[in-house]
């Protein structure tokens, strides 16, 4: 058995390799900083949702306020007159 012999690196070999892992490098930061800011609009997503889910447990208290509100009022203003009266 006679093993071909494996030719030495050339110096585009090297650079080539320099660059690759340059861009791999880079790739790296890119992905890292992509993470981060996706863990931050997650989060930001999750407190808007708070926020909305507590206006609309406030939204329909009040709806149900003025609905008690609006049962109780009589239909003619006149027929409940101010204090002064």
């Amino acid at each position: 058995m006679t093993s071909t012999p494996t030719p030495a690196p050339s110096a585009s070999d090297a650079d080539f390799q320099t660059e690759t892992d340059k861009r791999l490098t880079e790739l790296e930061i890119k992905q890292s900083y992509s993470d981060d800011l996706l863990e931050q609009l997650n989060l930001l997503v999750f407190k808007q949702q708070s926020h909305i889910d507590q206006l609309s447990a406030q939204l329909q208290r009040l709806q149900q306020s003025q609905a008690r509100g609006s049962q109780d009022a009589s239909l003619d203003p006149r027929a409940e007159l101010p204090p002064h009266y």
